[in-house]
């Protein structure tokens, strides 16, 4: 099964479970099922047309990936999926 990485600020969401296993074989598919098992995600996660939000960037591997292209992107059973959500700070 493919597993996503769950970042420290979603895990409020997800009862503080660190990753997430899918069986489905597309991104696009690994997403859709990770916020209907957790729907709290969801406007964290995606805008309202259901795209991922811009600041937040998803790698598969140590690969950035465009999550406008989610549905043709391919996961294997040993696919890691990293969701990095944008970290804002300054002086």
């Amino acid at each position: 099964m493919a597993k996503i990485v769950i970042p420290t600020p979603l895990r409020k969401f997800t009862n503080q479970n660190r990753s997430f296993e899918t069986d489905e074989t597309k991104l696009s598919g690994a997403i859709e099922q990770f916020v209907e098992t957790y729907p709290e995600v969801k406007e964290n996660l995606l805008d309202e047309e259901g795209n991922v939000r811009s600041y937040i960037k998803i790698y598969i591997g140590d690969e950035e990936v465009s999550p406008t292209e989610d549905g043709s992107l391919e996961l294997n059973q040993d696919t890691e999926v990293s969701i990095v959500p944008a970290i804002a700070g300054g002086i």
